[in-house]
């Protein structure tokens, strides 16, 4: 799950660019109050010559003097495991995109992949939104997916590995009597630990045909219920509605 880095990037291209202004925007670079303007400011006024970022260089910036776009590692975004990695990369990549030619002028984007073929790298080529509409409302209704499922995410949290496995495993195991396969995990997120607390995720997914509260009320059943056994009162569950 990690991609180039920004500052790696920044570190390397004086070598193939020996004249070039090279600056970088991104979390570091624009902590400070007025560091994210200035940086816009030098960009604009020609003080810099190639502008390294992540993706808030791609958001609503306009720029006369930009010819030449490249999206470094594309497959990273199309990989990414949430199942609107296909549509955030659409909209990333083609809104990076049009950061170059504006005012008239013809610009180049230059897309880093492994995959020039990926349905959705052609449709961002083609700007075929419609048909990456059309698939991935497809694949949603096909794998039960928003806007015809709606999902509840239960985060458990315990101090001790072992402990919060065997209680995602009987939460789970609890749910999955009422709910059936609308039930998924449990599994560890991609952050699986913050701070002294090891995480682990079980999603319930709700037909929108269904009574959403009913869904709610059952599950809080079932959450009073486990929290009642002794071994996992120690154990935190937190619930997220609509997960973004």
């Amino acid at each position: 799950m990690h991609g180039f880095g920004t500052e790696k990037l920044e570190e390397e291209l004086p070598i193939f660019f020996p004249d070039a202004k090279v600056a970088r925007m991104d979390l570091d670079t624009t902590r400070n109050k007025y560091g994210h303007q200035q940086i816009i400011n030098d960009f604009e006024d020609g003080k810099i010559d190639v502008l390294v970022g992540t993706q808030m260089v791609t958001k609503g910036l306009d720029f006369d003097n930009v010819s030449l776009v490249g999206i470094m590692n594309a497959d990273n975004m199309l990989s990414f495991p949430d199942f609107r990695a296909f549509e955030r990369s659409y909209q990333l990549m083609a809104q990076v995109s049009g950061r170059a030619g504006r005012k008239q002028k013809r610009g180049k984007v230059i897309i880093q992949t492994y995959s020039p073929y990926h349905p959705i790298i052609l449709n961002v080529i083609d700007h075929d939104y419609r048909s990456m509409y059309v698939t991935e409302l497809l694949d949603r209704r096909n794998f039960k997916y928003p806007p015809f499922y709606r999902l509840i995410e239960l985060t458990l949290k315990h101090k001790k590995p072992e402990t919060l496995n065997e209680a995602a495993k009987v939460m789970a195991e609890q749910l999955k009597k009422i709910f059936g396969k609308d039930i998924l995990g449990p599994e560890y997120p991609l952050v699986s630990r913050i701070s002294t607390f090891y995480l682990k995720n079980i999603l319930l997914k709700t037909n929108k045909d269904h009574s959403f509260s009913k869904a709610k009320t059952q599950l809080q059943e079932q959450i009073n219920l486990f929290k009642n056994i002794p071994e996992f009162k120690s154990v935190l569950v937190q619930i997220d509605v609509d997960p973004v």
